[in-house]
C-alpha cells in the first residue's frame, strides 16, 4: 500500500476502513463466516467513524467501543460523533437529554475517555467539527474535514434546524434568520477527505418511507470542497457507496455561489457478496494501480458506512476503500505543535500546517 503515482502531484495509495452507527454492537466471532461484520476488522491506513458509535452515550458504551477501536489493525483511526452520542453534546446533554435513564453521566468524563492518553496511543483521534490534517508512514499527508451535526431529528444530539446552512458562508440567494456557519466547509482544493454523520441530500439518505433525509446544504458545500471522499452514515437503509462526477456550472449562475458544481453522474457501486464475507468488508479499489482512480476535483466517492440497518442489526459491512492520497514522503521530523499518535504511527500537524495552499 506504498505505490506512488508517476504524475504529479505525487500520491500514495492509502487504505481506509470506513464505518459508522455500530451502536455499541460489536461484531460477530471470526467464525461467523455468514456475516462480513466479524473479527477481526480488516487491516487498513485509516479507519474512518462517522458517528454514532453507542446507542444512548453511555461512559460504559464508550468504554467498550474504544477498546474495540483500540484492536482495530489501522495506523490512524478518526472517529466523529453522531446523535445517539448525547454526552459528546454536552449543551444539549445539560439542558436536558428527555431519554435519561439509570442515572446522569458526566459529560467531561466522556470527552476525556475520547481525548485522554489511552485513546491516543491506541491511535483513536475524536474529531469535532472543522479541519484537521495528518501524515502516515506510508508518506501521505491528507486533510480532513469532520461534523457531527444533521438536520433536526427527533430531538436528538448534534441537531440544527433544516432551514439552517451549517456549512457553507453566507449567501444572498439563500438568506436565513440563523447565525453563519461557525465552520464551513472549505471549498477545493482545501480538504481531501470529508467525514459527517448526516449525508448530503439525495446521495445514500433515502429512508423506509422514500423521504430523503440528507441536508441540501451539506450537497452544496460538497460541491465546492469536491474532496475524493465524502463518508457519513444516519441513515441506515442508505448504506452503499456511489461514485459521482461533478459538472462545473455556468459563471454567475443564478441560485449558486461561486465554486459550487452540479451532479453530473452519481453511479453506484456494485458489491461482490461472495469477496465482501471473505473480505469482513465491501471493498472498492479506486488506486491507480487498480485502473479507476478518481480524478480529484471532478470526482467524489460517496459512501453511507451504516453498519447496522434500520432494524438495528449488524448486516450492513464495513467500507474498504484503497484511495490515491497526497505523498509528501516520510518526515524527517515533527513540526512545531505536531504531535505523534500512537505507538510510532501517524502524525497530526500542528495549526500551522493545518492550512493548505492553492
Amino acid at each position: 500500500m506504498t505505490i506512488t503515482s508517476t504524475s504529479p502531484p505525487k500520491t500514495v495509495t492509502t487504505r481506509l476502513l470506513i464505518l459508522s452507527d455500530t451502536h455499541t454492537i460489536p461484531p460477530f466471532a471470526s467464525t461467523d463466516t455468514s456475516h462480513a461484520y466479524r473479527q477481526p476488522l480488516p487491516r487498513a491506513d485509516i479507519l474512518l467513524h462517522a458517528g454514532d458509535l453507542t446507542m444512548s452515550g453511555y461512559l460504559s458504551e464508550y468504554a467498550r467501543m474504544i477498546s474495540f477501536l483500540a484492536a482495530a489493525p489501522a495506523e490512524l483511526k478518526l472517529v466523529i460523533a453522531g446523535n445517539h452520542d448525547v454526552t459528546l453534546d454536552a449543551e444539549y446533554y445539560q439542558k436536558g437529554w428527555r431519554h435519561r435513564r439509570g442515572g446522569e453521566e458526566d459529560v467531561a468524563d466522556a470527552k476525556k475517555m475520547w481525548t485522554g492518553e489511552a485513546a491516543r496511543a491506541a491511535g483513536i483521534v475524536y474529531l469535532e467539527e472543522g479541519i484537521r490534517t495528518f501524515r502516515l508512514r506510508n508518506g501521505a499527508r491528507f486533510t480532513i474535514y469532520t461534523s457531527p451535526y444533521q438536520p433536526e431529528f427527533f430531538n436528538w444530539a448534534f441537531n440544527y434546524p433544516h432551514d439552517q446552512d451549517r456549512f457553507n458562508p453566507p449567501f444572498p440567494h439563500h438568506p436565513s434568520p440563523h447565525p453563519p456557519a461557525p465552520n464551513p466547509i472549505p471549498s477545493f482544493p482545501a480538504i481531501d477527505l470529508l467525514m459527517t454523520h448526516g449525508p448530503p441530500r439525495n446521495i445514500l439518505d433515502q429512508t423506509s418511507n422514500a423521504t430523503h433525509a440528507g441536508c441540501p446544504h451539506l450537497l452544496r458545500a460538497a460541491s465546492r470542497a469536491r474532496p475524493r471522499l465524502h463518508c457519513f452514515g444516519h441513515i441506515h437503509e442508505g448504506w452503499g457507496a456511489e461514485r459521482v462526477r461533478w459538472e462545473e456550472r455556468g459563471e454567475g449562475e443564478a441560485g449558486f455561489a461561486d465554486g459550487e458544481w452540479r451532479v453530473k453522474e452519481a453511479v453506484s457501486v456494485g458489491v461482490d457478496r461472495a469477496e465482501m464475507l471473505e473480505e469482513r468488508a465491501a471493498c472498492v479499489d479506486l488506486s491507480e494501480e487498480g485502473g479507476e482512480g478518481l480524478e480529484w476535483g471532478r470526482e467524489t466517492l460517496f459512501v453511507n458506512a451504516s453498519v447496522l440497518t434500520r432494524r438495528y442489526k449488524p448486516e450492513n459491512a464495513p467500507w474498504r476503500v484503497d484511495l490515491e492520497l497526497p505523498f509528501v514522503g516520510e518526515a524527517e521530523g515533527e513540526g512545531e505543535g505536531d504531535v505523534e499518535i500512537g505507538l510510532g504511527g501517524a502524525v497530526e500537524e500542528g495549526e500551522a500546517g493545518r492550512e493548505r495552499g492553492t
